[in-house]
């Protein structure tokens, strides 16, 4: 017996004290020590052999170092940037992606070398959209042979087409030798991500060098920003600071006058759907718009009402004994309408659709017009905004009535969800 307790012991101590060697003391560490402990008396309280409980006692303490191995290395990875250039107040490390949560630190500087290059490529691209705004441009000719003047070549994305192909061979040959110059990658490398061996920013105090490349990252994240928006602005006006009522062309004017488009949002189009100029597809979206808007101010309705002013009194369907009160309010009705009422529900809806012809509001170019009115008016004005009124209450209903499907739980509440007092 005495020898089968030493056996233990010994099983126990050589677990902790593995798990102790191969992972730095920390908090956690200390605390699990008694876990393995505790671990050892309810196995051999349980009945098992000695053995077995060191068995056990192994494998915990196993699980632990890997769990303490985990957490270690996550800790680890998110720290191992934390003094990179770029992390600058207010934000800090910001990785919302998640790409260096690995802690690969080869990968980590490979994206950094990358985004300088970006940076650097922005902020040329930039002054070069703002440069021959403010002091013009060179004298003379660009393409002597090709009797191509600077001045005949325009600013921004116009003078993709003007640049002559020689022109286009130099920059691409000046960007690959800035790449091998020093070899592929040896910035990387060298463990100094960006650095070509052409120094602009540098500096012999070491705190004012971090200054200065910090300022390169910052103002290369903000010309990308800049650029993307000149790029964005120039490839619908024709100007990087073009006014958009100079994009006469954009198919997205058509709509501009429509019903629907309010502030302060005006048109908008996140999706591009409409960016094609289709009439005939906008119109149609419109009238599947006010449909679905119809229905969602009837459901919110008809969540609402019921919790306010009661039910019908009597009978649903006489034949089945179900009581109007009997119908929960919300999803949980579905399953209590009888197959008769789902019917007279289907065959109003296509009665509806196909009353005047299918696509007949479309076809006619009044979306949603089915003959039936309740916010007409005589007045042109008074008609738009009662219309107006419809489509923005169809908008709010319909995010309405998601939002209360959404959190109506459990099936069958019959009203809003409430906390159950304690």
């Amino acid at each position: 017996m005495a020898s089968s307790k030493a056996t233990v012991a010994l099983a126990t101590a050589a677990a902790v004290g593995g798990a102790c060697a191969f992972v730095a003391p920390s908090a956690k560490t200390v605390s699990a020590t008694p876990a393995l402990r505790g671990q050892v008396r309810s196995t051999q309280a349980s009945g098992l052999s000695p053995n077995a409980a060191a068995a056990v006692a192994l494998s915990s303490a196993a699980v632990l170092v890997s769990q303490a191995r985990k957490a270690g290395s996550k800790t680890s990875a998110l720290k191992a940037f934390e003094q990179e250039l770029g992390v600058q107040p207010p934000v800090g490390y910001w990785d919302p992606a998640g790409l260096a949560r690995d802690g690969d630190v080869e990968a980590f500087q490979r994206r950094r070398s990358v985004e300088l290059k970006h940076g650097r490529i922005a902020m040329l691209a930039t002054m070069g959209y703002i440069t021959p705004e403010i002091a013009g441009k060179f004298p003379g000719y660009l393409s002597p042979s090709a009797g191509l003047k600077f001045a005949d070549v325009p600013n921004g994305l116009a003078a993709i087409s003007k640049v002559p192909a020689g022109g286009w061979t130099q920059i691409l040959l000046y960007m690959g030798w800035c790449e091998v110059s020093r070899g592929p990658g040896s910035d990387i490398a060298s463990g100094r991500p960006g650095d070509f061996g052409w120094y602009v920013l540098s500096s012999a105090d070491p705190e004012q060098k971090k200054k200065k490349l910090s300022a390169e990252l910052a103002n290369g994240r903000l010309a990308m920003m800049a650029i993307i928006g000149m790029f964005y602005q120039d490839g619908l006006t024709g100007s990087a600071w073009g006014d958009w009522s100079n994009f006469t062309d954009s198919p997205l004017r058509a709509f501009e006058q429509e019903l629907g488009v309010q502030p302060p949002v005006g048109y908008w189009d996140p999706a591009g759907l409409a960016r094609d100029g289709d009439v005939e597809a906008f119109q149609r979206r419109r009238s599947v718009e006010l449909k679905h808007g119809r229905i969602a101010m009837l459901a919110t309705m008809g969540y609402i009402t019921p919790e306010i002013a009661g039910k019908f009194p009597g009978y649903l369907s006489p034949s089945a004994g179900l009581k109007f009160a009997d119908v929960p309010n919300g999803l949980a009705a579905i399953s209590k309408v009888p197959a008769g009422g789902w019917t007279q529900i289907l065959l109003y809806m296509g009665w509806c659709e196909v009353s005047r012809g299918p696509g007949s509001d479309i076809a006619s170019g009044r979306p949603g017009d089915f003959g039936w009115y309740v916010l007409s008016s005589a007045d042109p004005e008074q008609k738009k905004k009662k219309l107006s009124a419809e489509l923005a209450n169809g908008r709010l209903a319909m995010m309405a009535c998601s939002t209360r499907m959404v959190s109506l739980a459990p099936p069958g509440a019959t009203g809003p969800t409430t906390p159950t007092p304690h």
